[in-house]
């Protein structure tokens, strides 16, 4: 009896992860031909034939998504391009960019997603509109309204009952300066909205937008990583019926997002971003009860470092789809 139900489990599992050879077929030729159009759109000589292959990237990849069953389709793209899925297979972010003869970056993609209301897979194509933002941090956006990036990671977590995603992306701007952007993204009304109210203490907030000169390289990433809390505790003097105030340090590992602050070089130069580095501060948040909240004390080192060795900062690298 028992192996029956196993067998049962399998081959529903099976039923659940496999698709019809026709299916397979049209998609590996899409793919394919996916593929071949985002290394144009990364390595074509002139801006027109970069931008033509874009263009047609994205009428490939619209096609495969109206395909049955494409959610379930394992991608394998070139370096210049990123796919993402989140953990749960409700959230799938494809983007890319394309680099003007003039050093000015723009976005392409496309969000799959789960829409509840309807109980099935839907999708809907990115527009970059960085350019005409305003208030960037502070403003919720749909996939026709974009704040172009490379994603580069996807976050889900759950609080009360309600799933959040959180993605980390990345984009050149322009020869002067590079951007890096932590963006919530929840799916409501069957649409995606990029940037909610998820960091803590921060009303208006609605991402954490950091733009940078160019040649910077500027910190990241989520991770388990080591904080550091000091607490005040009163401590007996020994020998006496005295007491005395002592900073207690204690050291816990925990998984969050760590990132570079970062500053105008010099006083004057705010909003001047072609002028922003790193200041030599981390910042981090952890997700506590439904909302990003940061913490004090994190530092984003090496895993293989002893606590009692001098802090070394972790190693940057530029993206890899950095021209």
């Amino acid at each position: 009896m028992k192996s029956k139900t196993l067998l049962a489990m399998l081959l529903f599992v099976g039923c659940v992860v496999t698709l019809p050879a026709q299916d397979k077929t049209r998609m590996t030729q899409l793919q394919e031909r996916l593929s071949t159009l985002l290394q144009l759109a990364d390595t074509a000589t002139t801006d027109n034939r970069r931008y033509l292959a874009s263009e047609q990237a994205v009428e490939v990849l619209e096609e495969a998504l109206k395909q049955e069953r494409s959610e379930r389709w394992r991608w394998t793209l070139p370096q210049c391009a990123s796919v993402l899925t989140s953990p749960d297979g409700r959230l799938r972010v494809f983007t890319w960019a394309v680099v003007a003869d003039d050093g000015v970056y723009e976005c392409f993609g496309a969000v799959q997603y789960y829409n509840d209301r309807e109980e099935e897979y839907q999708y809907a194509l990115l527009h970059d509109k960085s350019d005409d933002l305003i208030n960037r941090e502070e403003s919720v956006l749909q996939a026709d309204r974009w704040l172009g990036a490379i994603y580069q990671d996807i976050i889900q977590t759950t609080a009360s009952g309600h799933t959040y995603y959180t993605l980390l992306g990345w984009c050149g701007v322009d020869n002067l300066t590079d951007r890096k952007v932590i963006e919530p993204v929840m799916i409501r009304g069957g649409a995606p909205q990029f940037g909610a109210p998820l960091f803590r203490r921060e009303r208006n907030l609605r991402r954490i937008v950091l733009e940078y000169a160019n040649d910077a390289m500027v910190h990241l990433a989520y991770e388990e990583q080591f904080v550091e809390t000091v607490t005040r505790e009163r401590v007996k003097v020994k020998g006496s019926n005295r007491y005395r105030t002592e900073d207690r340090k204690t050291v816990h590992k925990e998984k969050m997002i760590v990132f570079d602050e970062v500053e105008a070089q010099v006083p004057g130069m705010e909003g001047m971003f072609q002028y922003y580095v790193p200041s030599g501060t981390e910042l981090a948040y952890a997700f506590v009860d439904g909302k990003w909240e940061q913490r004090q004390g994190a530092h984003g080192r090496l895993t293989d470092k002893k606590l009692n060795k001098p802090f070394e900062p972790l190693p940057k690298s530029a993206p890899a789809y950095k021209h």
